[in-house]
């Protein structure tokens, strides 16, 4: 891992085509170009867009089903952690074949579902519209997301002693009192440490997904980091630029994972 990277860092001091024996070192100049890039900063937008979307989504409904799933003795509880659990072993080509089915503006699941409650109004090209197609990439991440987080959390609130509840409820703490003074913090490590995994999932299967629903469109309003990143590197032949493009997604990928890190830092309860 480490040769690679160190190679990505050398060859966006290059302009290069990728294939050629010709490669000229310009320094910092792909940099330069790089920040005055319209493509590149609506992928920039992009990608922070999603970042922010899929996490802060996910997580309220991944903590949600958890809790319920963990605290409430619903019937069928095994068979819906099932269920929740099965978009996340999906291949993510599956995924956009799937939510493609589903926005289909003539015959997909949401429009239909309009229909049926007379709600032609709602009717939307998910993925022809450039103003709504990036909320409906978000809409597929977040699908696939829940189910994973849910069982880590889970995990984690299966840990904590019933006990606490007990007390609590004796001292008239409500459901949702005890969700936020009992479960979020003692849970609260597990979260920090997924906060890292959404940022670097949904950099990396936003790209997958885009790749395989949209390809980027329509008029680049879908596309993000890696999918820019690919198209310069492979498909303009600008290699070095490409890699230039890596070398943002990386620095950026570990400094906003830090700075949450950081933010986010409490004091470790035990019990």
């Amino acid at each position: 891992m480490v040769v690679p990277t160190v190679e990505v860092f050398r060859m966006s001091m290059y302009s290069w085509g990728g294939f050629s024996n010709t490669k000229e070192f310009v320094g910092f100049d792909n940099f330069k170009v790089l920040w005055n890039d319209a493509g590149f900063i609506q992928s920039f937008q992009n990608s922070v867009l999603l970042i922010v979307l899929v996490a802060m989504i996910t997580i309220v409904f991944a903590l949600f089903f958890a809790a319920l799933l963990t605290k409430e003795n619903l019937k069928g509880n095994n068979f819906f952690r099932i269920i929740f659990y099965i978009p996340n072993i999906l291949s993510i080509v599956v995924i956009a074949g799937i939510f493609s089915a589903v926005y289909d503006p003539e015959s997909g699941l949401l429009n239909s579902v309009f229909d049926i409650f007379s709600l032609e109004s709602m009717k939307q090209m998910w993925l022809g519209n450039q103003s709504i197609v990036i909320y409906s990439v978000a809409g597929a991440l977040v699908w696939q997301a829940i189910g994973y987080y849910m069982v880590m959390y889970m995990s984690s609130m299966a840990s904590i002693p019933a006990s606490y509840y007990e007390a609590a409820s004796l001292e008239g703490a409500g459901k949702l009192k005890q969700f936020t003074s009992i479960t979020l913090p003692l849970i609260w490590n597990n979260i920090r440490t997924t906060l890292t995994f959404y940022i670097i999932s949904t950099i990396n299967l936003s790209f997958l997904l885009v790749k395989a629903m949209t390809g980027g469109g329509p008029d680049g309003s879908t596309e993000v980091f890696l999918s820019y990143m690919y198209a310069q590197a492979y498909g303009n032949s600008t290699y070095g630029y490409g890699m230039a493009i890596g070398v943002v997604v990386f620095l950026f990928s570990f400094a906003l994972a830090a700075i949450v890190s950081h933010i986010t830092k409490r004091d470790v309860l035990e019990y």
